[in-house]
């Protein structure tokens, strides 16, 4: 039998800058009954991502705003308690955009939920919300679809040791370039290098990026893979090759800015250069996830392929935890523990 009532967080206002405790407001409606076709996943992991920062914003953008007084969206993975849809199983485990509760019920099929079955005897169920979900998925499609990586390339990446930035400097690696990460700290960067296999690691608060790609990047930069935007696509954009690609994933440095965001002010080196510069969503690659799931577990199987997960304990802790993003506290993925199995 589960519990009688749910336990949300409903965003309560729109944020200025960093999220505030009152932007949050904690609910606890009584679960619904289930409709022919539904399920009800108790939810295990919540995955918490830059992207929802941005989320957060009135405005349009690639994906409809969170109301204000609604459960804030976010990707997690639970198991099924009750179902009664012929597509999931009492017991089955799945993930999809479930938000950030501890139960969520519907019909299987829905749309934004997306739920999908897995099997947690491949990987450990936060891998499942990191290499094997969504960052990893935009890693792998962004860097080879967008990026086109060729080996003896110098491939860099900006948020080297968040989610999305270690898998890209291990695909790369994989697909035999020189990786470059760039990371904020050293202890990042020892992590990215010692653990990751990076060819090296530019730590921006140590000094000068601008110096620090040109003596890591001696033959200059042929692909970038950008999650921070600012000032380090700037220094990036002085460096790159002919025919460089850029891939435009996100823009964390930009994300609480309480001004207008700051776009590059080196961009005539792309056309110097003839280079290009795309932005990617993974949603785009929805139907060929099972070819990145395949190839990354593949590589976690040969041991060529790191996966690692900061994980946070208690439900309780979602604001903290998800600010822990922007203040750069986490090495590897960041993920909410809500309950045990």
């Amino acid at each position: 039998m589960t519990q009688a009532t749910n336990d949300q967080f409903l965003l309560a206002a729109r944020p200025v800058g960093l999220p505030k405790d009152s932007d949050w407001q904690r609910a606890a409606p009584a679960l619904p009954d289930l409709n022919e076709g539904d399920v009800r996943v108790k939810l295990l992991y919540l995955s918490l991502d830059p992207a929802m920062r941005g989320w957060m914003n009135e405005g349009k953008s690639y994906v409809r705003p969170v109301a204000i007084g609604e459960v804030m969206r976010a990707g997690g993975i639970g198991i099924v308690e009750e179902s009664t849809s012929p597509k999931f199983a009492a017991g089955d485990t799945v993930m999809g955009v479930m938000g950030v509760q501890r139960y969520w019920s519907g019909p299987a099929d829905d749309r934004g939920a997306m739920l999908a079955k897995v099997d947690p005897a491949l990987a450990p169920l936060p891998t499942w919300l990191n290499a094997l979900g969504m960052p990893g998925m935009t890693a792998y499609f962004g860097l080879l679809d967008v990026g086109q990586p060729k080996p003896g390339e110098t491939v860099v990446v900006s948020g080297a040791a968040g989610a999305v930035g270690m898998t890209v400097g291990q695909v790369a690696r994989n697909m035999g370039c020189r990786v470059v990460g760039i990371a904020g700290g050293a202890d990042k960067c020892r992590f990215v290098v010692e653990e990751l296999g990076f060819d090296a690691c530019i730590d921006y608060k140590a000094g000068p990026v601008n110096a620090a790609l040109k003596e890591h990047c001696p033959q200059g930069v042929d692909v970038y893979f950008d999650n921070v935007g600012g000032e380090i696509l700037d220094a990036v954009l002085t460096r790159i090759n002919m025919k460089a690609r850029i891939v435009i994933c996100g823009a964390i440095s930009q994300y609480n800015a309480t001004g207008a965001v700051k776009g590059p002010s080196n961009y005539m080196s792309l056309l110097v250069n003839r280079a290009r510069m795309e932005g990617m969503l993974v949603t785009d690659y929805a139907a060929r996830y099972p070819e990145g799931v395949a190839s990354i577990a593949r590589w976690m199987k040969e041991g060529s392929f790191k996966a690692k997960e900061h994980v946070v304990e208690g439900f309780e802790n979602f604001p903290s935890a998800l600010n822990m993003l922007f203040e750069g506290k986490n090495i590897g993925k960041l993920v909410l523990k809500v309950a045990d199995a």
